[in-house]
């Protein structure tokens, strides 16, 4: 009986199991000589497709790829540094040791991993401590084929796409900057939980009918405190908790009387006194918080050369609740090397070190303003396919650096400005050109010119800005001035995008508040 030969790829030395055998001694079975060819295809399949050509030439042949995990790291590096290129190792931190020096071992300088929850974090940094250069991938960005994914699959695929740098980084500032985040991303959480016990703690006293929040602005001011204070002490008298009154409450004693008068219940006792102890455990952390924040700022500004500027006068007195009460102006102003991020209209200190913190003080990271807009996907997204523009909505992101800047853009808004008059101008020709003055009647009836002077407030209002601060806004580490390098910071955010950063954010999106009156 004899079988046809076949083909198996490009290895002309193995044998085919099918070759004709005449005789009765030899007359192997159909079954026998699959399973046979196949044990030939796995021994010799993964040495020839490993030793494959790629299709692009390799820019950066000392790279590595890493896929992470929650229990172990696949990693991949060329197939020509070892016998076996793909190796897994467990998340303990002996072993991630281990997986650095096998990479020093291969002659790897470069490595790619995706950004996998928080499970490359401590890779990243021992190897980062190792001399590699690092490079971190959105996973977004790196889909692989569907219907072949698998950890060994990932980090090959990530090995080969480095290679040839195909590869885009994402941010991560300096390492120096990376304890002054941590440490301010944690204040935000607990001002966060902070919060949200200030709101239970008005819950609490809302079912028990004390109205106190409708007579005093804030219950966690001097008044609130000190009738709060008094209540879980067993005071019940409305009389008696109205004498707690400061002399700057706007309420009379009559109206704290009667909101005050109300009908208590141990369960919202009992919540009110749990919500108020932790409402004081959060206040301490914030200020054990606020303590190695104020360390650090010192220590790295002690590492900087000394501004060539004095630090200039606070433009405005903080007024913002939760704020911390050290100094911060005279740090950021040695770190940003002379520059005072809150001389800008609407950013104070603490936005400026937020900013800080989440960016660094290195802006030659992004070569222009046009760059750095783009990072924190403020600029349109145009999406063109036939000639014809389907869209150019800015893409959802999660970008902490955007985040600041909106909400310092929507309160610049509404001061008398220079900066406030022309983001007003620029929200005026942003309706015009989205049409929102159709829908509106009265601006269809009174023509569009005339609602363009209604939403521009008094000229005397228009106040031009100081010599000293319009060179300041001009002197962007992006403009050739000779006054800014570019790795420092500038107090000049891109005035433009700046002014328009929250009107990106809602350029397709039709609201009731955007209508002209």
């Amino acid at each position: 009986m004899g079988c046809r030969d076949r083909i198996i790829g490009d290895t002309p030395a193995v044998s085919s199991p099918y070759t004709p055998v005449f005789g009765p001694s030899a007359t192997p079975t159909m079954e026998k000589a699959d399973m046979k060819h196949n044990q030939q295809r796995k021994r010799t399949g993964k040495s020839e497709r490993r030793a494959s050509i790629p299709l692009f030439e390799r820019i950066q042949p000392d790279a590595a790829g890493v896929d992470c995990g929650q229990k172990s790291h696949f990693v991949a590096v060329p197939p020509e540094r070892d016998p076996e290129p793909v190796r897994e190792f467990r998340t303990f931190t002996a072993d991630l040791h281990r997986l650095a020096q096998w990479l020093a071992q291969c002659g790897v300088k470069t490595v790619a991993m995706e950004s996998t929850g928080v499970y490359w974090i401590p890779l990243y940094e021992i190897l980062e401590q190792r001399g590699f250069e690092v490079v971190l991938v959105n996973a977004r960005d790196v889909h692989n084929v569907r219907g072949r994914k698998s950890d060994v699959k990932d980090c090959e695929w990530l090995q080969q796409l480095h290679s040839v740098g195909l590869l885009r980084a994402s941010f991560r500032p300096a390492a120096a900057m990376v304890p002054l985040r941590s440490y301010l991303r944690q204040r935000a959480i607990l001002v966060e939980e902070l919060t949200a016990r200030i709101q239970r703690m008005q819950k609490a006293l809302t079912e028990m009918n004390l109205m106190l929040h409708t007579v005093v602005s804030d219950i966690t001011g001097v008044t609130g405190l000190k009738i709060i204070h008094a209540i879980l002490a067993g005071a019940r008298d409305p009389e008696r908790l109205a004498v707690h009154r400061d002399g700057r409450c706007h309420a009379s004693h009559q109206e704290l009387v009667a909101a005050l008068t109300g009908n208590y219940r141990e369960e919202h006792l009992f919540s009110l006194r749990q919500n108020f102890t932790a409402y004081q455990f959060h206040l301490q952390q914030i200020a054990e918080c606020d303590t190695e924040i104020e360390a650090l700022l010192n220590t790295l500004a002690a590492q900087q050369p000394p501004p060539s500027t004095a630090l200039p006068t606070p433009r405005a007195k903080p007024t913002k609740k939760h704020a911390p009460a050290f100094d911060l102006r005279t740090p950021l102003h040695v770190l940003t090397g002379g520059a005072d991020l809150s001389q800008i209209h609407s950013i104070g200190p603490q936005a400026a070190l937020q900013l800080i913190a989440e960016i660094g003080t290195d802006m030659s990271r992004w070569p222009t303003e046009h760059h750095f807009a783009s990072w924190t996907t403020l600029a349109p997204n145009n999406k063109i396919s036939g000639g014809r523009l389907l869209s150019s909505r800015t893409p959802p992101s999660a970008n902490r650096a955007a985040a600041i800047l909106r909400r310092c853009a929507m309160s610049l808004g509404r001061t008398s400005t220079a900066l406030g008059a022309f983001y007003r101008r620029l929200a005026v020709r942003h309706r015009q050109s989205q049409g929102h003055h159709r829908h509106c009647p009265q601006a269809r009836a009174a023509g569009l010119p005339r609602a363009l002077r209604q939403t521009r407030p008094p000229r005397s209002r228009h106040r031009r800005l100081p010599t000293t601060q319009s060179h300041a806004l001009v002197s962007s580490p992006w403009v050739n001035a000779p006054t800014c390098s570019a790795s420092t910071w500038s107090i000049a955010l891109p005035v433009r995008y700046y002014s328009i950063l929250f009107l990106r954010r809602r350029d397709t999106r039709h609201h009731k508040s955007d209508r002209f009156a």
